[in-house]
């Protein structure tokens, strides 16, 4: 039986009877004294457990007095693909960090994010080991950069950048009003209002070369706007679809196409048609 789950059982026996003598406890749950001290030591610093020892009834029971502090809650037994998923890519982004000023701010809560995997059913770095997450398609930023993106988005201030496009292979100087920073598929892209091209753009941070924030207020665009321009598709298909395209795949290929989320106005039509085509499954999908 594994520490979390004498936990539970512990939890489990209290709520049962109440109070429960250590005799019982050491039985069901088949361990040494020093190890159930150890156990409700760390139930009660780690957890906030309300445990107490009932001297009147010789065994442990909930306190019935106010608690202070945080409820208290155990984890499960395992996480969920979500949970791990988030757990390991915020080990994986806390990582990554380059020393600096939030380093002894941030190293308790890489601790913590340790703890919180030791609770499972395997120990942090197996499971590290045993579980990966992929990025791909990433591409390379300056942190300055992103900083002073972020500075300005939040500040609401305008910011002039000498951006690259990646697609017309051509720099401009632009000023833009930050709306919003995306990370999307391992890369960060600023949304904002371009004075030059007098409206909604995107641009990857990768593509800025140069940028100084100005003292200029950022023009204000609502996000119903944003959303409209932007938010129906992203990466290599932003902005506003000019067609309709119609996909044919082949009975093989299909099995997989099927199950991937495209955009949301195909998705469902594309699992619909794979899974009930036998020839040559087709889907329906903006083109920009």
């Amino acid at each position: 039986m594994s520490q979390l789950e004498r936990f539970h059982k512990i939890r489990e026996l209290l709520h049962e009877r109440t109070v429960v003598p250590k005799a019982d406890f050491l039985r069901e749950l088949e361990v040494s004294p020093a190890t159930f001290k150890r156990d409700l030591e760390k139930l009660r610093d780690r957890y906030n457990a309300p445990i107490e020892y009932d001297a009147y009834n010789n065994g442990y029971r909930f306190s019935l007095k106010p608690q202070a502090g945080p409820r208290f809650e155990l984890p499960g037994l395992w996480f969920n693909a979500s949970e791990v998923h988030a757990l390991l890519t915020m080990q994986e982004l806390l990582g990554s960090l380059d020393p600096g000023l939030l380093a002894r701010h941030v190293e308790p809560l890489r601790l913590r994010l340790n703890a919180i995997l030791e609770e499972g059913d395997a120990s942090a770095k197996e499971v590290a080991r045993r579980i990966r997450i992929v990025r791909m398609a990433a591409r390379g930023m300056k942190p300055e950069f992103f900083e002073q993106a972020a500075t300005a988005t939040l500040k609401r201030q305008r910011l002039a950048i000498t951006f690259w496009s990646r697609s017309k292979d051509e720099v401009t100087e632009r000023v833009v009003s930050p709306q919003r920073l995306v990370f999307y598929r391992g890369n960060w892209y600023l949304d904002g209002w371009c004075h030059l091209r007098e409206g909604i753009r995107s641009f990857a941070l990768d593509g800025i070369r140069e940028a100084k924030s100005l003292p200029d207020a950022a023009k204000t665009v609502a996000e119903k706007d944003l959303d409209a321009f932007l938010a129906s598709s992203y990466g290599i298909f932003a902005g506003k679809p000019t067609a309709w395209a119609k996909l044919h795949f082949t009975k093989t290929a299909a099995r997989w196409v099927g199950y991937e989320k495209w955009h949301s106005s195909s998705a469902r039509a594309t699992r619909a048609t794979a899974r009930t085509s036998s020839r040559c499954p087709t889907a329906t999908t903006p083109s920009w």
